[in-house]
């Protein structure tokens, strides 16, 4: 079985599909850089994840005026949301022309805005893959504890940028309704098709 990890190169996700892959499930990842609004230490990042934790290929695309577009177009309350579906959306071709059973992620319950059980229950329904969350009920500490143990933690610490965009108050209980209004404001179908023309493959050298 396989899986498409969103790997982002904070603390999260490469714990995330560090378990997976003890699990049995061959996992690759699918990188979202915000390289014009945060720089490109999140690629790098990515990538030195990606070898560290033995990810065999990674998909890197910087999706900067896609999440721009939302921010200016959109109610900004349901950025995050929007952008996690954005996210979703992409991975899912990504998924089918890689084969992929699952998608998979590092959310964890309650962290931040996104990952409310209402919001979360909004973002899956944008796809139609599983989404598997193996850390959704872990502490934080515990995830820390197991990135420092795996090797990971020194790699990924430091400030996230995915908020860059993003409102000081947004959106814990969004409805899916009000969510696709916001969605249909956009022009979906062209934005996710220049994600994926922006799409680059790195394959992972292997460690010596």
């Amino acid at each position: 079985m396989k899986a498409l990890l969103l790997l982002s190169g904070g603390i999260d996700s490469p714990v995330a599909g560090y378990i997976a892959k003890q699990k049995g499930l061959e996992v690759i990842g699918v990188h979202f850089s915000n390289e014009k609004f945060a720089g490109k230490e999140s690629i790098d990042k990515s990538k030195k994840l990606a070898k560290k934790v033995g990810f065999k290929k990674l998909f890197v695309t910087d999706i900067s005026d896609q999440l721009a577009e939302i921010s200016k177009i959109c109610n900004s309350k349901y950025y995050f949301v929007l952008m996690k579906r954005f996210m979703l959306r992409v991975a899912e071709k990504i998924a089918e022309k890689e084969n992929c059973d699952f998608l998979l992620t590092g959310e964890n319950l309650g962290q931040v805005s996104s990952q409310t059980l209402e919001n979360l229950a909004v973002i899956d329904k944008v796809t139609k893959f599983h989404i598997l969350r193996p850390l959704i009920t872990y502490d934080k500490m515990d995830i820390v504890k197991k990135a420092e143990k795996i090797g990971t933690f020194e790699i990924s610490k430091g400030p996230e940028m995915c908020d860059v965009l993003g409102p000081k108050h947004p959106s814990t209980r969004a409805k899916e309704n009000v969510v696709i209004y916001e969605e249909n404001k956009l022009d979906y179908g062209q934005l996710v098709s220049n994600a994926l023309n922006h799409l680059t493959e790195w394959t992972t050298p292997k460690i010596k």
